[in-house]
């Protein structure tokens, strides 16, 4: 991911811009790579100017609209992110890794993930992924999950003594109130 940042550039007295450089001359764009990035990787000579991005093709089966989505994305994108880039709907919340929203279920492939803190190291070794903060690593086929039961996977032990059940008396009395 690329953090671009506009900042004032100063002239030293005794240097020259380049001319194609003349029209920039109040800022100077200043570029970072986050560490969770693989670099680019350049093909060709030296002096080309291409960069060749692997891409891989991803299968999500929506459980919950009974549809299956077909797309490619780069190993250097999200996957929901370029999922919704071309028009296709997926589930989630927070774009961050930190809820259970995007969750899924790996069936085929591999995917990182460095950034998804809303799954424990045990569900990801159980094959439950977030599709928010997931960059696939090859050809992959992913199916949506109930976002509650993940959460329960997740937090359920810490949070509470099981399911909670649904109180429709005390449902009725709150309707009643208003």
């Amino acid at each position: 991911m690329e953090v671009q940042a506009l900042l004032p550039s100063f002239r030293a007295p005794l240097h020259r811009k380049p001319a194609f450089l003349q029209q920039f001359s109040r800022f100077q764009r200043l570029t970072t790579t986050s560490e969770l990035q693989a670099p680019p990787k350049f093909t060709g000579s030296s002096s080309s100017t291409s960069v060749s991005v692997p891409s891989h093709k991803i299968t999500v089966h929506d459980r919950q609209r009974g549809l299956t989505h077909e797309f490619f994305v780069p190993e250097d994108q999200y996957i929901l992110h370029t999922a919704e880039d071309q028009d296709i709907s997926l589930p989630f919340a927070c774009r961050h890794g930190c809820c259970t929203s995007c969750a899924v279920r790996v069936k085929s492939g591999q995917l990182r993930q460095p950034e998804a803190l809303g799954i424990s190291a045990e569900l990801k070794s159980q094959g439950y992924a977030l599709l928010c903060v997931g960059f696939p690593s090859s050809d992959l086929e992913v199916e949506t999950q109930d976002e509650d039961e993940v959460y329960w996977l997740q937090f359920g032990r810490y949070f509470a003594r099981g399911p909670i059940e649904r109180d429709d008396y005390a449902l009725e009395l709150a309707m009643a109130d208003e």
